[in-house]
């Protein structure tokens, strides 16, 4: 009898644990939706990469090893740390008004970073849509310490 209700309290916890994962699944969701309300995204060939824009990669410094989109101004500020970082390094040296294109892999993570700038004040601020992914599928190359490297097909 012990084992069917430790069993029964177990199935519980489970059950209380994907509940709680749909949740927060949801509030995810609701986050990203609302920062697209928000947040103009460009896709691959609307970024100039010869302008005074700056190129803000989001991702881990381990991540951005793996390759990043070569521009002259560019930066790399993990999701993370943005908040504490961008007054330093984006407005201290470019301004409130500079125009910012965030990006990381897959595109959240750059969405929800260019969502936050725009709270904080920077008054320019876009999101490569769909991030690395996109620009690749797009046939685009990324520089890492390796060279150009690109999708294969």
């Amino acid at each position: 009898m012990l084992e069917n209700k430790d069993q029964a309290h177990l199935d519980l916890e489970e059950l209380a644990q994907r509940r709680e994962e749909v949740y927060f699944t949801e509030q995810y969701r609701k986050l990203i939706e609302e920062a697209q309300k928000e947040v103009e995204e460009i896709e691959p060939h609307q970024l100039d990469l010869d302008g005074d824009n700056l190129l803000l990669d989001v991702r881990e410094p381990d991540e951005f090893a793996s390759g990043y989109i070569r521009k002259e101004n560019h930066l790399t500020i993990p999701r993370g740390r943005l908040e504490f970082v961008a007054i330093k390094k984006i407005f201290h040296e470019y301004g409130p008004d500079v125009q910012i294109i965030t990006y990381c892999f897959k595109g959240p993570r750059g969405l929800l970073s260019a969502y936050q700038l725009k709270k904080m004040g920077f008054t320019n601020v876009v999101n490569l849509k769909d991030g690395l992914k996109n620009w690749l599928a797009q046939g685009r190359t990324l520089r890492s310490y390796f060279g150009e490297i690109g999708l294969v097909s």
